[in-house]
This record gives C-alpha cells, sequence and structure tokens, in this order.
C-alpha cells in the first residue's frame, strides 16, 4: 500500500503509541482519524499530525466498548473521508491485580468482577468491535485495507495481568482469523507485541523501577514508541504481510 493520501484510522490516538503512529504515518502524507476519549490529548496530537504533513485530520470521542458509538464512528469517517485504507486497534486499558492473594492463610484480595470486564470490554470488545466495522466500511466504499492489531508481550502470560493477557493474547488471535475472513475482500490483518516501551507513562516511573525492567531486556534498552511506529507503517506498506504477529521487544521473554 502507498501511504500517501491513504485514510487511516487509529484508536487510543491521543497519546503513546497512538499518537507516535498518527504523528509518523501523517509525514508519509495520510489522512488520520484519531480516536479517544481525551479531548485534550486527541486536540494536541490532531495538530502534530497536522505539523507533520496530515492532508487531513479529524478527531472523534468515541467508548470503543460501546457498539452503536463505534457503528456511529465508522459511519462518520466513511462520511468524513469518503475511504477508510487502515485501522491501528490500539485503545487499552489496565487493571491489574493477582487473581487471589493471600497472607497468613488469609484470603487478602482477589481480583473483581469489574476489574476483569472493564479489561475485556475495551481491550477485547473493542477491538472487535472497531475491526467488525472497519472492514464492512472497507468493503462498502470499495478499498484495499489492513487492520493492525495491538496485543502486548503480556499476551504469553504475565503475572498479576491475567485480565490483560488474555485479551492481548485473543487480539493477537483475532487477527489471524480476520486475515483468512477478510482475505477475499482485499483485506490484510496482523498484530504486533510491544514489549516494555518508553511511552510518558512508562518515564514517569522512579528511575530504580525502569532500571529494574531494562535489566530483563536482552538489548539493555527500552524500545521508542517509534519502533512499534515503525512497524505499524512497514505492515501498512507491505502488502503481502498478512495474519502474523510482530514482536518488537528488544528480544525478552515473560
Amino acid at each position: 500500500m502507498k501511504l500517501s493520501d491513504k485514510t487511516i484510522a487509529i484508536t487510543g490516538g491521543a497519546r503513546g503509541l497512538g499518537a507516535a503512529m498518527a504523528t509518523r504515518l501523517s509525514g508519509k502524507g495520510c489522512n488520520i482519524a484519531l480516536i479517544d476519549l481525551d479531548d485534550e490529548g486527541l486536540a494536541a496530537t490532531a495538530a502534530a499530525c497536522s505539523d507533520a504533513g496530515a492532508p487531513r485530520v479529524v478527531s472523534y470521542n468515541v467508548n470503543v466498548s460501546s457498539e452503536a458509538d463505534v457503528e456511529k464512528l465508522f459511519a462518520d469517517i466513511g462520511n468524513d473521508f469518503a475511504a477508510l485504507h487502515g485501522l491501528v486497534n490500539n485503545a487499552g486499558i489496565t487493571r491489574d491485580a493477582l487473581t487471589l492473594k493471600y497472607k497468613d492463610g488469609e484470603l487478602v484480595s482477589k481480583m473483581s468482577l469489574e476489574q476483569w470486564q472493564l479489561v475485556v470490554d475495551v481491550n477485547l470488545t473493542g477491538v472487535f468491535l472497531c475491526g467488525r466495522e472497519a472492514a464492512a466500511k472497507m468493503i462498502e466504499l470499495g478499498c484495499n485495507g489492513c487492520i493492525i492489531n495491538i496485543s502486548s508481550i503480556s499476551r504469553h502470560g504475565n503475572m498479576g495481568q491475567v485480565n490483560y493477557s488474555a485479551t492481548k493474547a485473543g487480539v493477537q488471535a483475532m487477527a489471524v482469523v480476520w486475515a483468512k475472513e477478510f482475505a477475499r475482500y482485499g483485506i490484510r490483518a496482523a498484530s504486533i507485541s510491544p514489549g516494555f516501551i518508553g511511552t510518558e507513562m512508562v518515564m514517569a516511573m522512579k528511575p530504580e523501577a525502569r532500571e529494574r525492567l531494562t535489566a530483563h531486556i536482552p538489548l539493555q534498552r527500552m524500545g521508542d514508541p517509534d519502533h512499534i511506529a515503525r512497524t505499524v507503517q512497514f505492515i501498512l506498506e507491505n502488502d503481502y504481510v498478512s495474519g502474523r504477529s510482530f514482536d518488537v521487544d528488544g528480544g525478552l521473554r515473560l
């Protein structure tokens, strides 16, 4: 896919990895549909995209876990751009906790159903809804396209993240299924599993905590958000990539 003048939608586009993806693709001449619940972040990233060269940027404040809102979102994208060539399913949340925690034989805490369901609703259901509606809009508009799900190294199973790990394994598998189902319509699908990346949230950690994380990475450093953005660009541009997961983690294994 030649990226110039293509329309790419990015969920979780207000900050962090989503913002890095949006600005990189803007520099390649893409039109950008930014999706998030953070109006302040959306405004800042939209301005950065315009400065980077995006011909057009439109922001959408949308809860990706709401079916009605997602259906309206992709109808609006179709009306605003008259095209859709790519979706990056990047929106995600965490609600970390041990499934069960005991001390001296007594139950201290357990992951609540609310903690489980919130993460599933955004990270798994939201990806399903956006992928379904994006594919339908691509077919309707006659656009060959690509859907990229952002998974995580945690898909291999990370202690204290049973909810997050389950959803990230799910979206990786979802991309494989979509690659098979949507190929007949000219739509590819793939996933990316980032390791520890130096986003604003991670860099706000105490230096000693970051050092402990970095010590386990074979390359001895965290990744940059642009490492993930460059992988998104590669998948979009390479028309023979589909159904695969790309681990971008510096060689780390959990």
